[in-house]
């Protein structure tokens, strides 16, 4: 069951939303941020964002035969972090559609792995929310290119905030469900 790996893995997930909401703090904390240094904390970022995934994604691969989703949503933030590492000078159109396309693929993954787990798991639906909340605002970046990443650090940071907290209360919902199942299993069963 994907919700294993969740459960399993539940720090990761906690993990990506600390790191997603200190990102939109930075953002929020540095509104004079330049576009090379907007461009390469994105970067630091996404890699993180990326490698936590794919450890739940390897961690679980064994108990889910959809741990690719999960590899798949952390490969698009690592290529993310590396390509604008190779190229920090890019221009704010550049950045903005590498960060719409990145949070448009990683929300679709989301919204998928939510409807399989809608069966699995209780709290499902914050999984889907964080993937709603990506596509929807990489449509708004693709949709209004013309602000420049620095005009749009705010709704940067907002989203990034947005996403972590999201991220938080699903791994704390992803870890509840682990320690339910584990009490559960402890209980003795009725003898006839």
């Amino acid at each position: 069951m994907l919700s294993k790996i969740l459960s399993a893995y539940w720090w990761t997930t906690l993990l990506r939303g600390v790191v997603w909401i200190l990102f939109g703090i930075v953002v929020f904390a540095m509104p004079g941020i330049s576009l090379v240094t907007l461009t390469l904390l994105f970067g630091f970022f996404a890699l993180a964002d990326g490698v936590a995934n794919v450890v739940s994604a390897f961690g679980g691969r064994k108990e889910n035969e959809n741990w690719w989703m999960l590899l798949l949503a952390g490969i698009a933030g690592i290529l993310v972090g590396v390509i604008t590492f190779v190229t920090p000078g890019i221009t704010a159109f550049g950045l903005l559609m590498f960060i719409a396309f990145w949070a448009i693929a990683t929300g679709v993954l989301e919204v998928m792995t939510a409807i399989k787990l809608r069966k699995e798991i209780e709290g499902e639906f914050w999984l889907g929310l964080a993937g709603v909340v990506s596509i929807l605002f990489g449509a708004f970046i693709v949709a209004r290119p013309g602000a420049g990443a620095l005009a749009v650090l705010i709704l940067i940071a907002a989203y990034s905030v947005a996403l972590g907290v999201i991220l938080v209360i699903l791994s704390f919902k992803a870890r509840g469900f682990v320690n339910r199942l584990t009490n559960a299993m402890r209980r003795p069963t009725p003898s006839l």
